[in-house]
Parts: C-alpha cells; structure tokens; sequence
C-alpha cells in the first residue's frame, strides 16, 4: 500500500467512526500523507447569543483537520496541547474551510497549524496542535 492510500484509508476510518465531525458536515476535500483540508457549513444551531458561530465550531473543524492530518501517516496519534485564536466573527451560512500545515515531525512529537477561512478566503482562525505519537500502526498488517 502506498503512503498515499494509507492516509486516505486512516482517515476514512477515523471518519466513519466519528460522528461528531459527521455532524458537524465535515467534508474531507485533501488527504495526504502529512496534510489534510476539510470543508463544513454554518448551521443556526452552531450560533451563539451574540447570533455569531460559537468559538467551538471553529475550534472542532480545525480539531479534526489536526487529527486527521497527524494520524494520515498511519500511527495513531493523540493531541497533547491545542489552542486557537479567533480572528474574524463567522455567521450561519459560512462555508469554512480548515488547511493543515506539518510544522514539526518526529518519532513521538508531531506539530502543526491549522488555518481556518471562510467562503471569502478570510482567514477567520488560527489553529496550533501538537500530539503525541503513540508508534502503534493504525493497520499493524501492513506496517514494516
């Protein structure tokens, strides 16, 4: 199996095992090795009393864009640290999209940002995550 059709394979299992981010209506546009861009809707549900999206949808899309980017190379990674910062308020309608970016890779640690737009290509968050990597393969059959 390529290391391309083992990423597709970890997160379309993660994927189908998650159904918050299938709630959400997460949609997976990308999935590399490394790498991974989603795409979700703005629903009423998601707002808050100040009628903008809660800080959490943000925060959940760019949450599964780290999960499924560090587990894409096919060891099961947990985070250890995460944080956001919002920059730009998002309302019901909103087509966000989440863009990973591997920072850092080693052994055990892995690093990346996430950045979030909206239809516009307004960047409207900021995503950090570090996880840890546990070695266990996600397909222990077909790990060297």
């Amino acid at each position: 199996m390529s290391l391309q059709e083992l990423a597709q394979k970890v997160v379309a299992r993660m994927y189908d095992h998650d159904p918050y981010s299938i709630w959400l209506g997460i949609e997976r546009l990308k999935v590399e090795p490394g790498l991974c861009v989603l795409r979700m809707s703005v629903r009423e549900e998601m707002l808050n009393g100040f009628a903008i999206a809660h800080g959490g949808i943000t925060y959940s899309l760019a949450d599964s864009c780290l999960a499924f980017a560090c587990n894409s190379h096919g060891i099961q990674s947990v985070s250890v640290e995460t944080s956001i910062s919002h920059t730009k308020a998002v309302k019901a309608g909103d087509v966000l999209t989440a863009t990973s970016e591997e920072m850092s890779l080693t052994r055990s640690i892995g690093i990346y940002y996430i950045t979030v737009t909206n239809q516009n290509r307004e960047q409207v968050a900021l995503f950090k995550g570090t996880v840890y990597r546990t070695g266990k393969p996600w397909f222990p059959e077909t790990h060297p």
